[in-house]
C-alpha cells in the first residue's frame, strides 16, 4: 500500500487530495494518512495543505524500486526488488528466497552486518554509502559454464563507471580497481546438481561515497570508493539503474554464448595483463606472469618454468607481486 501511495505522489507533480488517493486505491482516507506518515518517516518530504492535499517535495537517497525505476530499462533484471534498510547479507537473503522468487529478482540493502567477499573475507560497507546488491539468476545452462559468469558483473560495473566518466579496471575475475584501490567486489554463489543449475546468486558491493578514514585501518591501503579516489559523489539511484541495465545486456550475451564482447572488454579493462603476479591457491602459492584473458574468460598465465596454464574463476586468489595489484 505504501509503495502505491508513493507511486501516485510521484506521478502527480501538483497537490493531490487524500480523498482522490483513497478513491484510486479503494482504501480509507485514514489509511492514506497513515501511509503518508510512514513515507515521511522513511525520509520523504511531503507537503500537505488543507483542501489541496499532498505533494511530494523530495525523496531520500535510498534504493527502493520506486527510486531506481526512472533509470531502469531492463526487461527482466530488477523488475522485482526486495529492499532492506539493514540486513546481515543480501546474498544470504537471495538464497533464502531463491525457490519462490522469479529469475532476475534483486535484493538491495542500505547496510550489511555480515557482508562477505570471496574466500570468506569481510566486506566493509558504512550505511547509505554503498551499493549492496544481490541478483538471483536461474539460467538454463550446464554447471560447467558457470565459472566465468562473474566477468559479466565486472564488465557491467566498468561500463557503468564509464557513463560517469570514471575509469575502473578489472582485477580478474571479481574486483574493480581505481587508483590501485579496490572499490567494488563480486561474490557469485551457485546451487546446482550434476547437469543443471538450480540458481545463481551474484552479490555486488560498490563503495560509492565512503571516505578513506571510514575504512578499517588494516585495509585503508587497498580499499577505496569512487568518491575517495575521484572526488565524484555520483547519484546512487542512477548508478544502480544503469548497472542493472548493463548487467542484463551482458548477461543476455552470456546466455546466448556470445562471450566475445565480454572478453574483449575484460581484456581492455584488465589491470593484470602483462603483470607479474602471485597465484594463491589452496594447494600452492607461486609467481607467474599474466599473458591474457582467454576466449572462455579464464586467466592465461606463464609460470616461472615456462609452462602456460589457464586459471579458472573461483580456483585462486590473485595478488600483485608487490601488493594488492
Amino acid at each position: 500500500m505504501k509503495d502505491k501511495v508513493l507511486k501516485i505522489l510521484k506521478e502527480n507533480k501538483e497537490y493531490i487530495s487524500g480523498e482522490k488517493i483513497s478513491n484510486i486505491l479503494d482504501v480509507s482516507r485514514t489509511a492514506v494518512w497513515k501511509n503518508i506518515n510512514s513515507l515521511k518517516d522513511e525520509g520523504y518530504e511531503i507537503d500537505s495543505i488543507s483542501r489541496k492535499g499532498y505533494k511530494l517535495v523530495s525523496s531520500p537517497d535510498i534504493l527502493k524500486y520506486e527510486e531506481i525505476a526512472p533509470y531502469l530499462k531492463t526487461e527482466n533484471i530488477g523488475k522485482n526488488i526486495l529492499y532492506f534498510d539493514t540486513i546481515d547479507s543480501t546474498n544470504k537473503k537471495a538464497k533464502e528466497i531463491a525457490e519462490t522468487s522469479p529469475d532476475g529478482t534483486v535484493v538491495i540493502s542500505e547496510e550489511q552486518t555480515a557482508g562477505r567477499g570471496r574466500l570468506g573475507r569481510n566486506w566493509s560497507s558504512p550505511k547509505g554509502s554503498s551499493l549492496l546488491i544481490s541478483i538471483l539468476l536461474k539460467p538454463e545452462i550446464d554447471p560447467s559454464k558457470v565459472s566465468n559468469i562473474t566477468l559479466v558483473g565486472a564488465v557491467a560495473l566498468v561500463k557503468t563507471l564509464e557513463d560517469f566518466e570514471v575509469k575502473g579496471l578489472i582485477k580478474w575475475p571479481n574486483d574493480i580497481i581505481i587508483n590501485d584501490k579496490k572499490i567494488a567486489g563480486i561474490l557469485t554463489e551457485l546451487s546446482a546438481e550434476i547437469n543443471q543449475v538450480n540458481y545463481l546468486v551474484m552479490g555486488i558491493g560498490v563503495n560509492l561515497y565512503t571516505n578513506t578514514e571510514e575504512f578499517p585501518e588494516d585495509i585503508r591501503h587497498k580499499a577505496g570508493s569512487i568518491f575517495s579516489e575521484t572526488g565524484k559523489k555520483i547519484n546512487r539511484k542512477e548508478f544502480t539503474g544503469k548497472f542493472l541495465n548493463y548487467f542484463e545486456k551482458y548477461y543476455n550475451f552470456f546466455l546466448g554464448n556470445n562471450y566475445k564482447e565480454i572478453v574483449k572488454i575484460s581484456k581492455e579493462k584488465s589491470i593484470l595483463i602483462g603483470k607479474e603476479v602471485r597465484i594463491i591457491s589452496r594447494e600452492d602459492t607461486y609467481e607467474a606472469k599474466v599473458l591474457d584473458v582467454t576466449d572462455q574468460g579464464h586467466l592465461l598465465i606463464e609460470k616461472k618454468d615456462g609452462g602456460i596454464e589457464e586459471i579458472y574463476s573461483g580456483e585462486v586468489s590473485v595478488r600483485g607481486k608487490n601488493g594488492y595489484v
